[in-house]
């Protein structure tokens, strides 16, 4: 079943939908599963057991779905996507139907022969992630020994390969100080391209909020830092630098909008707008076990609850910004208000804005608190 029948059922879906018709990309969560234990990991704080997971025939199911809805771009992620010992065959079947494809990855369990395997099955891309360029630290971010060198093999490996390389880094408290020699190190890695995500404060990010936040004048001096360099190194390094929201004036859009250009599916088959929207009271979120993906896009509650404008309130419904953030961040105007319909709290016309600013830059200013550590089997502590 096509997009086109879908949305033919119902003559209101133009009004429903908006715009566009068909998502751009598809995060697929092969596997919550994974060797480090980030404090700052998007993943659930209740996350699956792999017994739960999508099998290989529903995974490879869920690639051909996903280029018949029109989606380009595959992200094979986790978790840790290369514990999943059936990637090369999702791999081969998102490539046999025509989809860009990105390996987003740790690294730390890939072999180069694994990794060549990958690209002659015609992987398109890879984005790997370091946690910082100081060895200790990064060890102690990720609570894993020795994963910065592995990292430097790996992306050794991606270019001997002739594969694009993307260096993904989460800005906190703890490493951005170190902005530029990140940068330096993306650039001596091969990387053509680096991500600068501040932490997004949701899931174990939340939890460990406190421990992860940085000092208004740390984050401003990142930026600059940021553009200097995006100035510098133009032909060289694209940037993509994700901003932080406790110190913002303007929301980001969620996802690029929330249900219109990204669909994230869990290790369980869920299929969501966002990973984080679990928490929305009354969200029904639909699982491509049971309904076809085109059908959960078009018609999904989840999708439709805050696709578009309609569902906005005051001050958001008349903002000539509308359509730039479409809302911002639904699970954040929960978490700080108690309203998913409530303007999210990084813009400065919310009610909650600077209470939501000054409560960053009261935790930013105190000892840092014990990470509590990501993990299956339930938090870790670790005191520094």
């Amino acid at each position: 079943m096509t997009i086109s029948d879908i949305a033919s059922k119902d003559t209101s879906i133009e009004e429903v939908c908006e715009r566009p018709r068909a998502p751009i990309g598809l995060l697929a969560e092969l596997t919550y599963r994974c060797p480090l234990q980030c404090p700052y990991c998007s993943n659930p704080l209740e996350i699956n057991r792999s017994d739960k997971e999508l099998s290989t025939s529903e995974w490879q199911n869920v690639m051909r779905q996903a280029a018949d809805l029109g989606i380009l771009q595959i992200h094979l992620s986790g978790g840790e996507p290369c514990v999943r010992q059936d990637l090369e065959q999702i791999l081969g079947t998102a490539v046999d139907v025509g989809l860009y494809t990105n390996l987003i990855t740790s690294g730390v369990t890939l072999t180069r022969e694994r990794l060549e395997g990958l690209a002659k099955i015609g992987l398109d891309h890879v984005q790997l992630s370091i946690q910082d360029v100081e060895p200790e630290n990064a060890d102690f971010i990720s609570n894993y020994k020795g994963g910065l060198e592995k990292k430097r093999e790996v992306a050794r490996w991606v270019k001997e390969l002739g594969l694009p390389l993307t260096l993904n880094v989460v800005v906190h408290r703890h490493n951005i100080e170190n902005t530029s020699a990140m940068i330096d190190f993306a650039v001596g890695n091969g990387a053509g391209r680096i991500e600068l995500a501040h932490v997004q404060y949701y899931a174990w990010a939340l939890k460990n909020r406190a421990a992860l936040i940085p000092t208004r004048e740390q984050f401003y001096r990142s930026v600059k830092i940021s553009n200097e360099a995006k100035e510098r190194l133009k032909g060289v390094l694209v940037f993509d630098v994700v901003a932080h929201d406790q110190y913002a004036m303007r929301p980001k859009p969620c996802m690029g909008g929330w249900g219109r250009n990204l669909i994230d599916i869990s290790p369980s088959g869920k299929v969501m707008p966002c990973q984080a929207c679990e928490s929305i009271p009354g969200i029904e979120i639909d699982n491509v076990r049971v309904k076809a993906l085109s059908d959960i896009w078009v018609n999904g509650q989840a999708f439709n609850m805050f696709r578009g404008t309609s569902w906005m309130k005051e001050p958001c419904r008349s903002c000539e910004r509308r359509e730039i953030d479409w809302g911002g961040c639904r699970c954040q105007a929960l978490s700080v208000s108690g309203d998913a319909n409530a303007t999210d709290p990084a813009c400065q016309l919310s009610p909650f804005h600077e209470e939501f600013a000054a409560t960053a830059g009261r935790e930013s200013q105190e000892p840092s608190p014990p990470f509590i550590y990501r993990r299956m089997g339930g938090p870790a502590q670790h005191q520094f």
